[in-house]
C-alpha cells in the first residue's frame, strides 16, 4: 500500500476545529502532538495506519524505502499505511499536528 499526500484544497490555513471535525467524521479520534524547530524523528515504522494533518508549522517526512519525501504545511494531510519506514524533520517554525489511527 502507498502513502498519500492530500494538500489543503482552500487558500489559507484551516482552523484546528475544522480538521478535528473532518477526522471525527471519518471515525478517527484525533490527538495533538507538536515539536520545536528542526526536531528529527529517526526512521521507524508503526503497526497501524495513521492519518496526520498539519495544524501549524511544517514537517517533512522521508520515506527511504520508497525513495520519496513528503513536505506538509498547514492543512496538508498524510495517510501513512502500517509498516512503511519513515523519518521526519520539523521545519524552522516547529509543527503542531493532529493524528488519528485507523483500525
Amino acid at each position: 500500500m502507498e502513502y498519500k499526500i492530500s494538500p489543503w484544497p482552500i487558500a489559507g490555513s484551516p482552523a484546528r476545529d475544522d480538521l478535528e471535525r473532518i477526522m471525527a467524521d471519518e471515525g478517527l479520534n484525533p490527538y495533538s502532538w507538536s515539536n520545536g524547530p528542526h526536531a528529527v524523528y529517526a526512521a521507524h515504522t508503526h503497526s497501524y495506519d495513521k492519518v496526520i494533518y498539519v495544524v501549524s508549522g511544517s514537517i517533512t517526512f522521508d520515506l527511504p524505502d520508497l525513495g520519496s519525501k513528503a513536505s506538509l504545511n498547514p492543512g496538508d494531510r498524510l495517510d501513512l499505511p502500517a509498516g512503511i519506514v519513515h523519518a521526519a524533520t520539523v521545519g524552522p517554525e516547529g509543527v503542531v499536528c493532529l493524528e488519528g489511527h485507523k483500525v
